[in-house]
C-alpha cells in the first residue's frame, strides 16, 4: 500500500488501537489484526468489543514463567510457545502479548511471577525459545516491557534511575538475546527511565533500531502513552488501546504532524497488518488439547523445586494428612496474565489418590485474601495431624497478594499460615509444606521445624497432579531456582535503595540477585540454582578446549543413587584479572541432563566471546578484557563443584 496516497487522518486513526484488541483498517482495505493476553494462557474477552476483562474464555492454563525458568529446560520454552501457538490459532489471535522478561531486582514485585528471572542471561535464551515455539505457528508475539519496569509502584510515574552499565548488562541484555528470534513486535513500558517516559524514550528505541536491530512494530502497553504526538515523534508506532481523548487530539493536528514521524509509524502498523494476514493464511492447528494439556502438566513437573527433604519425600506408604487453603484453591498471579481453565481444578487430596496415596483432607487455614488468612478449625487439625503419618500443609500467595498494578508488602506468609505451620510441626512425624506462590517467601522463622519444602509456584490448571507426583516419587523433582530466596526482605539491596513519589534509584548497579549476595559474602535461605533431587549427582572430569574465539567446555555428570533423574548444571565465569568492577562471578551458559541410575552423561557446552564480555561506557560498547578467567561449574551458585583457569585474548 502507497502510504503517500493516505490521508493525515487515516494515518493517525493507523497508529491508534481501533478498540481494545485490533487495529484500524482503513476501513476494510487492510487486515484487522487481534492481540490478546497471555503469556502463561490466552486471556481474551468473549465480547472483544468490550473492556470489561471480566467474562474471559477459557484457555489451557500453563504454568507461571517462573515456573518455566525453574525447569532449566529451554526446550519446554519453545513447547509451550508452541502450544499457545495453537491456543491462538483456535481463537483468530494473530500477535501474543508476551513473553516479558523484565529483570526480578526485588522479590516484592508484583507482577515477578510473569517474569523469568533476576539473571539476564536465564530470561533472555528462555524469551527467545518461547517467541521462537509462538512464532513457529505463524503468530507473532510481544516483546515486553522495554524497560526497566521493575515494580508496580506507581508504574506509570516513577522514574527507574538507572546507570548505562546497569542498562545493558542488566535490564536490556535479556531483550538483546530474545531479539534474536525476531518477534513480530515489542511493547514498551509503562514507567520513566533516567527521567524519559519510555513511551516517548527516543534514546532507548533508537537503540532498539539500531544496536539491537529491530525492524517490527513498537507499541505501547494499554493506557501507557500520555502524550500521543510525543510517543510519535519517539518512535512509538501503535498505541493501545482506543483513547477517544487523545485520538481527538491527534485528528485535529493532524495536518501539523512531522510527516516522517507519522509516515514510519503508520507504514510499520500496515506491515504488521500484511504479516498477519500473509501468515494467517499458513497457519494450521497441529496440537490436540490433549497434547496441549500435558505440556502444561511437563512445565509443571520439571519446574517444581525441591527446597528442603529430611527423609519424608517421596512419601511411602501410610496415611497422609492433606490441609492448607492451597490444598483445595486454584492459586494463580492476578492482572492480564488471569488465565480462565478450561479444565477443572482438582485438589490435592484428590490427586494424590489418583496416585495411590491414602490421603484425607480436613481444614486448618481456610482461606487467604491478599496478606491475611482466614483460620480454620485448627485443632482439629492437630489432631489429624497426630494420627497420621504424614502432614501435608499447603500454603502461598493467592491471586490476591501476587498481581499486576500493585507489590507486595512483604515476603512472609500470613501470621495464620505460619501459626499453622509451628503448630502442626510440634505434633506430626513428617510434616511437608507445600508452597503456591510467584516469588520469594521469607521461611525463616519456619523452615527448620519442617521436614520437606516444595515448592509448587503458580502451576496451571494441572498443578495438584504435578505436585501429587512429585510427592509420591512417581516424578523425580529436577527444578532448580531462577532467583535467590534472601533470608529477610532488608538482605535486598535494592529494598534498601533510595526511592520517593517520583524515582526509584538503581544504586545498587550490577548487584541484582546473586550477583550481590554471592559478590559481598551475604548468607541466603536458599541460593540462585538451587533445587534438590531423589538422585544424587557428582560432577567430574572437566576438559575446557579453545576453538577460535570459542570455547567448548565438557564434564560428567554421574547419578550416584538407584533412581533415574535430570539435573541443571550451570556454568558461571569469573574474571581473575579485571579491570573493572564485575561481579564475583556470572552465569553463562547452563545445560539440563537425564542421567540414568548409577550411569554417567557427559555434558558439552559452549562458550562465545560475549560470556566474557562486559559493558564498557568509557568506550560506548561491549569490551572483552585480555586476561586470565576461571570457569566455575556448579549444582547451583553457592556450590561450585568444578573449576579450571583459561586465558582470553
Amino acid at each position: 500500500m502507497d502510504i503517500e496516497k493516505l490521508t493525515a487522518k487515516q494515518k493517525v486513526k493507523l497508529v491508534m488501537g481501533a478498540d481494545f484488541w485490533t487495529n484500524y483498517d482503513l476501513d476494510g482495505a487492510i487486515y484487522k489484526f487481534v492481540v490478546s493476553d497471555g503469556p502463561v494462557g490466552l486471556r481474551q474477552p468473549i465480547d472483544r468489543t468490550t473492556t470489561e476483562q471480566h467474562d474471559c474464555i477459557k484457555s489451557v492454563a500453563y504454568p507461571s514463567f517462573q515456573m518455566l525458568s525453574q525447569t532449566w529446560n529451554t526446550e519446554l520454552a519453545f513447547k509451550m510457545g508452541k502450544s499457545l501457538g495453537n491456543d491462538c490459532i483456535e481463537q483468530k489471535v494473530d500477535v501474543l502479548l508476551a513473553p516479558g522478561v523484565n529483570i526480578k531486582r526485588t522479590p516484592t514485585c508484583g507482577r515477578n511471577f510473569e517474569y523469568l528471572s533476576e539473571d539476564p542471561f536465564v530470561a533472555g535464551v528462555f524469551a527467545k525459545q518461547y517467541i521462537e515455539g509462538v512464532q513457529s505457528m505463524h503468530v507473532g508475539t510481544a516483546l515486553k516491557h522495554f524497560c526497566c519496569n521493575n515494580c508496580e509502584k506507581s508504574r506509570h510515574w516513577i522514574s527507574s534511575e538507572v546507570d548505562e552499565r546497569t542498562l545493558r548488562e542488566i535490564y536490556l541484555l535479556p531483550f538483546e538475546i530474545a531479539l534474536e528470534a525476531e518477534p513480530w513486535t515489542v511493547m514498551s513500558a509503562y514507567n520513566l527511565v533516567n527521567g524519559v517516559r519510555m513511551s516517548e524514550h527516543k534514546k532507548l528505541f533508537d537503540l532498539l533500531r539500531g544496536e539491537l536491530g529491530f525492524g517490527g512494530l513498537i507499541m505501547s502497553d494499554w493506557e501507557a502513552v500520555k502524550d500521543s504526538e510525543a510517543s510519535l515523534n519517539a518512535g512509538l508506532n501503535w498505541e493501545m488501546p482506543f483513547n477517544e481523548e487523545h485520538q481527538k487530539e491527534m485528528l485535529e493536528k493532524a495536518e501539523k504532524l512531522d510527516k516522517d514521524k507519522l509516515n514510519q509509524s503508520a507504514a510499520q502498523v500496515i506491515a504488521l497488518a500484511e504479516k498477519c494476514e500473509k501468515e494467517s493464511k499458513l497457519r494450521k492447528a497441529d496440537m490436540t488439547l490433549e497434547e496441549r494439556r500435558a505440556v502444561s502438566e511437563e512445565i509443571e513437573e520439571e519446574g517444581i523445586v525441591l527446597l528442603k527433604n529430611n527423609g519424608a519425600l517421596p512419601l511411602n506408604k501410610g496415611k497422609t494428612f492433606v490441609t492448607g487453603a492451597a490444598a483445595w484453591h486454584y492459586y494463580y498471579g492476578g492482572g492480564s496474565s488471569n488465565v480462565y481453565p478450561e479444565y477443572p481444578f482438582e485438589s490435592l487430596e484428590s490427586a494424590l489418590k489418583s496416585c495411590g496415596a491414602d490421603a484425607f483432607y480436613a481444614e486448618s487455614v481456610w482461606e487467604v485474601t491478599g496478606h491475611q488468612a482466614n483460620l480454620g478449625n485448627l485443632k482439629q487439625a492437630m489432631r489429624f495431624a497426630a494420627e497420621y503419618d504424614y502432614t501435608v500443609l499447603c500454603v502461598g500467595n493467592p491471586n490476591s497478594c501476587e498481581y499486576e498494578s500493585s507489590d507486595r508488602q512483604h515476603i512472609k506468609l500470613t501470621k495464620e499460615e505460619e501459626l499453622a505451620i509451628h503448630s502442626l510441626a510440634e505434633v506430626s512425624d513428617k510434616i511437608i509444606v507445600v508452597v503456591y506462590a510467584g516469588a520469594a517467601i521469607d521461611m525463616s522463622d519456619w523452615i527448620d521445624e519442617v521436614d520437606a519444602v516444595v515448592w509448587a509456584g503458580y502451576g496451571g490448571e494441572f498443578v495438584n497432579r504435578a505436585v501429587a507426583k512429585v510427592l509420591t516419587g512417581r516424578v523425580n523433582p529436577s527444578g532448580k531456582l531462577t532467583e535467590t530466596f534472601p533470608l529477610a526482605l532488608e538482605d535486598v539491596p535494592a529494598e534498601n535503595a533510595y526511592s520517593d513519589a517520583a524515582v526509584v534509584l538503581y544504586s545498587e548497579g550490577l548487584n541484582v540477585g546473586y550477583r550481590y549476595f554471592d559478590t559481598y559474602g551475604v548468607p541466603v535461605l536458599f541460593p540462585f540454582g538451587f533445587g534438590l533431587s531423589y538422585s544424587e549427582f557428582a560432577y567430574g572430569n572437566l576438559t575446557i578446549e579453545k576453538q577460535g574465539e570459542n570455547f567448548k567446555i565438557a564434564f560428567d555428570i554421574e547419578n550416584l543413587s538407584d533412581t533415574d533423574g535430570k539435573e541443571a548444571a550451570q556454568v558461571y565465569v569469573r574474571e581473575l584479572t579485571k579491570e573493572v568492577y564485575r561481579p564475583y562471578k556470572e552465569l553463562k551458559a547452563f545445560k539440563k541432563v537425564f542421567v540414568k541410575a548409577h550411569g554417567k552423561t557427559r555434558a558439552e557446552l559452549t562458550l562465545g566471546r560475549k560470556s566474557f564480555a562486559y559493558y564498557s561506557v568509557a568506550k560506548d560498547g561491549w569490551i572483552v578484557h585480555g586476561g586470565i578467567y576461571e570457569i566455575m561449574i556448579g549444582a547451583n551458585c553457592d556450590k561450585i563443584l568444578l573449576s579450571k583457569k583459561i586465558k582470553v585474548d
